[in-house]
């Protein structure tokens, strides 16, 4: 079995149209699909269903798949680590992080890091709370910023970073849009904006709204933070959201308002896998992390 045929199998598997595959690969067809029958050959089983010009995994193969994807994994990271150990000023960080701190967090954060090491290249990766902590498991990123910190993943190491505040942003036509400090009570009766069910920060703020007796009414959901602002900005419903995200300027036609019962945090930090060893660059950028928002948090207290 050799890596060029596992590359061609996995293409085509992405793909699954033999042609398609040799074309992002930039080799004729027949060096595909000869390789392909090579393979299938030496393994004694059928990859692929042929459908025409298309072509779909068998159940073996996604399985094949799977474990090859795998091996791919810990061949580059092997490459990646040959290279950083040469010169880690160099190297590549993989970074998860989700909407939330898109904005502000991570673009302040790596540019601080890049005025120290100019050289470094980053590969980052948005998404949802749970994807992100599965992406440092299977090692698809080398680490993810996230709020709040799991507490409960045992294959994952969390460290907290800060704590932020949770503000309520509501419609500048609200009637409470003129008060300094709300009681999340008093937002009973109000239509909320809010991620869709499995969002770790839809959680909180009905968490948060359960704790006070009522059940938030949702009549509209966004997937990202900027969704969540323009349907509130357009007068859609009231949200709760990180400070944070607000830090630069406030969406138009909004006011953002402190929650005084309850107060609402969220821990915000960085999580990295246990049962691997993180590549030279990485563990650089790691141990920033942690200077830096120490730092930071110094000078604002």
């Amino acid at each position: 079995m050799e890596l060029r045929q596992i590359q061609y199998f996995m293409e085509v598997a992405k793909r699954e149209h033999v042609t398609e595959a040799a074309d992002a690969l930039h080799v004729a067809q027949s060096a595909v699909s000869r390789q392909i029958f090579n393979l299938e050959a030496e393994l004694g089983v059928d990859l692929f269903i042929r459908e025409g010009r298309n072509v779909r995994l068998t159940p073996i193969g996604k399985i094949f798949l799977e474990h090859m994807e795998e091996a791919m994994n810990v061949i580059e990271n092997a490459r990646r680590e040959v290279d950083e150990y040469l010169d880690p000023e160099k190297g590549t960080i993989r970074v998860g992080f989700p909407s939330s701190l898109a904005a502000y967090t991570l673009p302040t954060a790596i540019s601080a890091f890049s005025r120290r090491h100019p050289d470094v290249k980053y590969q980052l990766r948005q998404g949802s709370y749970q994807s992100l902590i599965d992406g440092v498991i299977k090692g698809d990123i080398d680490m993810a910023l996230l709020g709040p910190v799991p507490k409960d993943e045992k294959k994952v190491l969390g460290n907290i970073l800060f704590t932020e505040k949770i503000v309520a942003l509501l419609p500048s036509k609200h009637p409470l849009a003129d008060r300094k400090s709300i009681k999340l009570s008093q937002l009973r009766d109000d239509s909320f904006v809010l991620f869709p069910n499995g969002y770790i920060l839809r959680e909180i703020t009905v968490k948060a709204c359960q704790q006070q007796g009522f059940q938030p009414n949702v009549t509209f959901e966004g997937e990202d933070i900027d969704a969540i602002k323009g349907l509130v900005s357009a007068g859609l419903g009231v949200t709760l959201i990180p400070e944070i995200t607000l830090i630069d300027s406030l969406p138009r036609h909004t006011v953002k308002i402190s929650v005084i019962e309850p107060q609402v945090t969220r821990t915000v930090g960085v999580i990295i896998p246990t049962d691997r060893e993180m590549l030279p660059t990485a563990k650089l950028f790691h141990e920033f992390l942690n200077e830096f928002f120490n730092m930071l948090g110094s000078y604002q207290r």
